[in-house]
């Protein structure tokens, strides 16, 4: 693919077709993918971030809404932050009535993206093993499949020969550290390729007509009587009748900039990624106890990941000794891969509430929406947020399955709290 200038992700051009016919006059050629437009001066609606989220939630106003002047604006490259930087998880497999009624929904709409967008994304459902390893793991991990059936959702209880026979890989022998008691299992859950799920999203949008900005951060805001009016950024001040805030790790410091504060705390979460190997794991394992979840991605690497660092903070890089425990949770499990070699490490920017439980919903300012606080499992929700958020644009209320998720939960006290609820928050 031709990359486009400034660190842009393959196939962006100069220009783009006039407004009046969106989609018009795209290039034949394969893989042109989105446009890279300048700013107009004003726009219906204004989402802040371009990642996955982001994208989503312009792809979910066209295709849902016939919503299509709108702005997208990525302070860097195109799916650069979270979306290039996450180990690419999906399940639904949550314990609360309403984490799982939204990731649930995320599921059922990752079952026909592919399709909707015109576009591969590699979805590969190849289930995802929760492993318990003490008597309390088994308890809670029976009560989360039980609850799981209780919503409709696809989840099982193994012992450990049958978790030996969904990935004889794992170590279930009883003499270990912590020996592998049993698991949970969605057999529906599995992974995606993360760039393409991006260029997807991207592509379908720009070809509604939807702009796609890159390299224009924002600088600030302009309000009058309880609106946001416009945007400032680095390409200049642009008018938005709506505007939605999907930056991540960063949301708050945007928050901050219009005078209200979000119960958010920033952390680096970092993971790794092995040298290429034959296929030899066949599905996605997580442990809580050993903290530690791996994969293996369509190339053939191991993709690893473990909780986040403790201290808050932006860097794209984490702390030695979380990677030193997580290769040796690793090893452990999968005795196969001591002698595999290490890559590349990244690390991302989490933001968690404190119910660890996203905020998608109204702001106090009448044209302002939110989307953050989802930690470490916002890549599985991409879909569902998208489609949530842009209805909540569109109507001026929030969907149903977005609606227990609104600001005030932390002062009314309806926390849905997911801390430890659903084993490794991955």
């Amino acid at each position: 693919m031709t990359p486009a200038p400034a660190r842009s992700a393959p196939g962006a051009q100069p220009t783009r077709p006039a407004r009046s016919a969106p989609g018009a006059g795209l290039p034949e050629h394969p893989d042109f993918l989105w446009h890279n437009p300048e700013p107009q001066p004003t726009y219906d609606v204004v989402i802040v971030g371009g990642g996955g989220h982001g994208l989503a939630t312009a792809h979910y106003l066209a295709h849902n809404h016939g919503i299509t002047n709108v702005a997208v604006l990525e302070r860097g490259w195109l799916a650069g932050g979270n979306m290039a930087r996450n180990t690419t998880l999906i399940r639904s497999n949550y314990l609360w009535d309403e984490s799982a009624g939204i990731y649930e929904h995320a599921l059922k709409l990752w079952e026909g993206l592919e399709e909707e967008l015109g576009y591969p994304i590699l979805f590969s459902q190849r289930g995802v093993l929760n492993l318990a390893h003490t008597e309390q793991d088994v308890r809670d991990s029976v009560r989360r499949v039980e609850a799981n059936r209780l919503n409709g959702i696809d989840a099982d209880w193994l012992d450990p020969k049958q978790v030996a026979e969904i990935c004889p890989i794992v170590n279930t022998s009883a003499d270990i550290r912590y020996p592998v008691m049993g698991a949970t299992f969605q057999p529906r859950g599995g992974i995606a390729k993360h760039d393409w799920v991006a260029w997807g999203f991207a592509r379908s949008a720009s070809t509604a007509g939807i702009d796609i900005i890159q390299n224009c951060e924002v600088t600030g805001f302009e309000t009058t009587d309880g609106k946001v009016t416009a945007v400032n950024t680095s390409r200049g001040r642009i008018g938005a009748g709506n505007v939605a805030l999907c930056a991540a790790g960063h949301t708050s410091t945007l928050s901050d900039q219009l005078g209200f504060g979000l119960p958010l705390q920033s952390h680096p979460l970092q993971a790794l990624v092995s040298e290429l190997l034959e296929p030899v794991h066949p599905t996605v394992v997580m442990s809580n106890a050993v903290h530690v979840y791996v994969s293996q991605a369509h190339k053939g690497e191991l993709v690893m990941g473990a909780g986040v660092d403790s201290y808050n903070g932006y860097g794209q890089r984490g702390a030695f000794h979380i990677i030193e425990r997580q290769m040796a949770a690793a090893v452990e499990l999968f005795p196969i891969f001591a002698r595999a070699r290490l890559l590349r490490t990244w690390g991302g920017i989490v933001d968690v509430t404190p119910d660890a439980s996203p905020i998608l919903g109204a702001t106090p300012y009448d044209n302002l929406f939110v989307n953050c606080g989802w930690g470490t499992g916002g890549f599985k929700a991409t879909p569902a947020v998208g489609w949530c958020l842009a209805h909540t644009i569109a109507t001026g209320a929030p969907h149903p399955i977005n609606a227990p998720f609104t600001i005030d939960r932390f002062t009314t006290g309806r926390l849905i709290d997911e801390h430890g609820a659903a084993a490794v928050a991955h």
